[in-house]
């Protein structure tokens, strides 16, 4: 059994907890990195403003296209299925051109996906608007598997993790802005006809705007940083002892098991793909209930056989044969479904959960009289939803960021982490009881507590590991995304057999199993911990 290291280096935590040490954006050169930082953190907002949009459309294609929940969920499918195809040309093509290159490249294919909304709106086709969807989920892949390693670049390594949720904090403004922006188009006051003729306005918008952005980072400062590499992941060999961390054996049981359920994910990736592309092509529901199971368990069964060699083969250097790091990757997966299934089906828990609601709310500024009048009783329609989300839902998950990002500076990350997913379960647990106002309340409160799982368990998982390695990981880890494609369409199944409150049982699962990596994820690594990552230390 792996038990946690005791050496200590000068990288230790209790030596880093023990003095100020340099300021958050100042490199061990002194150079300050506080300008490049900020400009970097512009794209965390970019891609939240994306994001929000994204999930006020669920319900407008309801409505338009006369869709079922489920398949409603398309649109998460195509914006998620984006990053899965995106993440490893991403990672390959940032160790090609550095961090620099990288980002100008997602912008401008974000941008190519903003511009594609104006005639997808005249194709006026569920498919054209799922495909721009995916052209800008593929540019913001790029720009994640940059932004979120670099920003742990830009300043001491033990407080990578502070950095990474402060800049994400600005992802959760992003956040706010999004469903504001795409409910006043998507929900316009002259009915679902006329929203959907100005889909593309904002989308149009986005594309000049990283336009600007791409010129801006032409002309910055913006240099490839090397990381300390703790675990020599860069190394075509295995460290040595003074590294501190010779002697190490991996469970490579657990390793090929980890890595098996990636492969399944990707298989369950396809399946979902058939089923969308063969009945538009004219394929008979009789043959492609043949042909679907077996072109998506093939590659499965044929990837696992593959994976018993590969996984006997591995060497300490490898990323693979960091559990911290593997088991990141499906964390992310569960998170990223998480987020995706309460985001994307916020605005039908509100409309079908949430009780009545009284005259003087219905005035106030935050309904603005978004409300419908049912039976004597007034319930929030639509776009009252959307401003629910932004300036309710998406505000608490901002502030989440900001406290976040101060708490984990103080405390141990990976503890913040359990501990937030335990009380997201039991949130969870509570909107399934179906408790009225008290499962309203539980379900704005996920969006807090979930606010610093990404970053956190970005940060866990590429921790110590070479630059080089760092790219790699950081692209995996993207990659696992493929959660919020799969995983909404099963809450969605769940919210049109049942109610969208019984649906919360599939969050609630996720963040469990979210508790469980983040409570051992000092074993995982076998490091006591850093500044910000504190371990078993007790610091």
């Amino acid at each position: 059994m792996n038990t946690p290291s005791t050496a200590t280096n000068s990288n230790s935590p209790s030596r880093s907890a023990r003095s100020p040490g340099p300021g958050l954006f100042v490199l061990a050169d002194g150079k300050d990195m506080r300008i490049t930082f900020f400009l970097v953190a512009s794209l965390f907002l970019l891609w939240g403003l994306c994001n929000g949009m994204i999930d006020t459309m669920d319900k407008h294609f309801q409505d338009q296209l006369h869709l079922t929940k489920a398949q409603s969920a398309w649109v998460q499918f195509a914006h998620y299925m984006g990053y899965t195809l995106m993440a490893l040309p991403a990672g390959l093509l940032t160790r090609r051109i550095g961090y620099k290159g990288g980002i100008i490249a997602g912008l401008l294919l974000v941008s190519v996906g903003g511009f594609w909304f104006i005639p997808a709106t005249r194709i006026s086709q569920f498919w054209a608007f799922l495909f721009g969807v995916c052209l800008i989920a593929m540019g913001l892949t790029v720009l994640e598997t940059v932004a979120n390693p670099y920003t742990t670049l830009l300043g001491p390594r033990e407080r990578g993790p502070t950095r990474i949720n402060l800049a994400q904090s600005f992802n959760g403004i992003g956040w706010i802005l999004g469903p504001i922006i795409g409910g006043a188009y998507f929900y316009s006051e002259g009915g679902v006809e006329v929203a959907h003729g100005q889909l593309y306005i904002p989308y149009m918008g986005v594309g000049i705007i990283v336009l600007v952005l791409a010129a801006l980072f032409f002309f910055a400062y913006v240099p490839d940083i090397k990381s300390e590499d703790i675990y020599r992941t860069d190394e075509g060999q295995v460290a040595d002892e003074s590294a501190g961390h010779a002697g190490k054996e991996y469970n490579r049981v657990a390793i090929f098991i980890l890595m098996v359920l990636n492969v399944a994910a990707l298989g369950f990736a396809i399946y979902m793909i058939l089923n969308l592309i063969l009945p538009a092509c004219g394929v008979g529901p009789d043959l492609a209930k043949r042909i679907v199971p077996t072109a998506a368990i093939l590659p499965v069964v044929a990837s696992a056989i593959l994976l018993i060699p590969i996984s006997r083969n591995i060497t300490h250097h490898n990323i693979w044969a960091h559990p911290h790091f593997s088991s990141a990757t499906l964390t992310q997966f569960l998170y990223v479904a998480a987020q995706a299934g309460i985001f994307s089906f916020f605005i039908n828990y509100i409309i079908s959960e949430m009780p009545s609601i009284a005259k003087t709310t219905v005035d106030g500024w935050l309904i603005h009289g978004n409300a419908v009048l049912r039976e004597g009783a007034y319930y929030v329609n639509e776009k009252g939803a959307t401003r629910l989300l932004g300036y309710g839902g998406f505000a608490l998950f901002c502030l989440g960021r900001f406290v976040g990002s101060a708490l984990i500076n103080r405390a141990p990350a990976h503890r913040v982490l359990g501990c937030y997913a335990i009380v997201n379960a039991v949130l969870c647990g509570i909107v399934v009881l179906k408790l009225g106002w008290i499962s309203v309340a539980a379900v704005f409160l996920t969006f807090f507590f979930m606010s610093v799982m990404f970053p956190t368990i970005f940060a866990l998982g590429i921790h110590g590991l070479g630059p080089q390695s760092k790219k790699k990981a950081a692209a995996f880890i993207v990659m696992s995304i493929t959660g919020g494609a799969l995983m909404p369409k099963l809450m969605g199944h769940l919210g049109d057999i049942y109610n969208m409150s019984i649906s919360f049982w599939m969050p609630l699962v996720c963040f469990a199993l979210i508790a469980a990596y983040g409570l051992s994820w000092s074993k995982l690594s076998q490091e006591q911990g850093v500044r910000g990552l504190k371990g078993a230390g007790g610091h």
